[in-house]
């Protein structure tokens, strides 16, 4: 049976919680405002997964680091709802109308999700090569665990960047505000599942999309031994780009994550939204552990 739920549980997660967004919203025309509950649903539900079946039991020990992880999700999200109320605003000025509204709502938020895919995972490409970007983004960088919540933590003006990539030439083909708000909640179902505590097991499905068991290579805090799997849904953006990577048979643990160069990272709130625009010490990079070399 466990087996099986953890074969399962990403699958079920994504597409549940998504389905039940684009029933709500693109077939009951109910308030967007109720996403806000059912992703506070999904992270219940992504805390008690990830205390029955861990993939490390210290990930879901807080690190002086579950004040500051909310601080950042509640400001985030709340600046992806404001985002989101000024969809119509930008409509009211743009004089064409590009996006097809007569397609199934359905099929409207599939593709928002694989064009915002691209834009964001070239943003994060990006990112990691260009220095002013590498400020931002390491914020997120910062984590030493892995867990869903901490998907949802990063600078607000690196989620800016972010938007800008992926979304804002969506919104300037005229997305309509429904798609626009089941888009910005599926993104948040996936960065739960991107960064989850949950020792999933999905199979073939877990090497066409981008969940934890790759992403965590992502976090290595062995410089740019971490410049690998990039993309946010799917792993077909890091196979084109040549950055897909995985080590199955190693397992990441506290002591893999971080910022290598820099151990000694701001981790308050106050101190990460101001880390960006101070000088901060570099050390030596770690050496990377033989079983998460990369292969070329």
């Amino acid at each position: 049976m466990k087996r099986w739920i953890l074969r399962l549980y990403a699958p079920l997660f994504l597409s549940g919680f998504v389905a039940a967004a684009i029933a709500w919203v693109g077939h009951h025309h109910g308030d967007p405002l109720w996403l806000l509950a059912l992703l506070a649903l999904a992270i219940a539900v992504s805390f008690v997964a990830e205390r029955l079946w861990p993939y490390d039991p210290a990930f879901n020990h807080d690190h002086g680091d579950r004040l500051r992880d909310t601080l950042h999700a509640v400001v985030n999200e709340g600046l992806n709802l404001l985002s989101i109320a000024a969809v119509p605003l930008l409509a009211a000025i743009i004089p064409w109308q590009a996006w097809p509204q007569q397609w199934p709502f359905a099929l409207q938020v599939l593709v928002a999700i694989i064009a915002a895919d691209l834009g964001i995972t070239l943003v994060h490409y990006a990112s990691h090569r260009i220095g002013w970007l590498w400020r931002l983004h390491a914020v997120h960088h910062s984590v030493t665990r892995m867990y869903g919540f901490n998907g949802l933590m990063k600078h607000p003006l690196h989620q800016a960047a972010e938007a800008v990539g992926g979304v804002l030439p969506l919104l300037l083909l005229g997305l309509p505000l429904p798609v626009a708000a089941v888009l910005a909640f599926a993104i948040a179902i996936q960065l739960l599942l991107q960064h989850s505590n949950v020792d999933m097991r999905p199979g073939v499905l877990g090497r066409v999309m981008a969940w934890a068991p790759l992403h965590r290579f992502h976090h290595m805090r062995y410089g740019t031994a971490g410049d690998v799997n990039f993309g946010l849904f799917l792993t077909v953006w890091d196979r084109l780009l040549g950055t897909a990577f995985d080590a199955p048979d190693y397992r990441l643990g506290t002591r893999d994550l971080g910022i290598g160069s820099q151990p000694d990272y701001p981790r308050g709130y106050a101190g990460q939204l101001l880390a960006p625009f101070r000088e901060l010490p570099n050390g030596q990079v770690p050496e990377v552990p033989d079983g998460l070399r990369r292969r070329r």
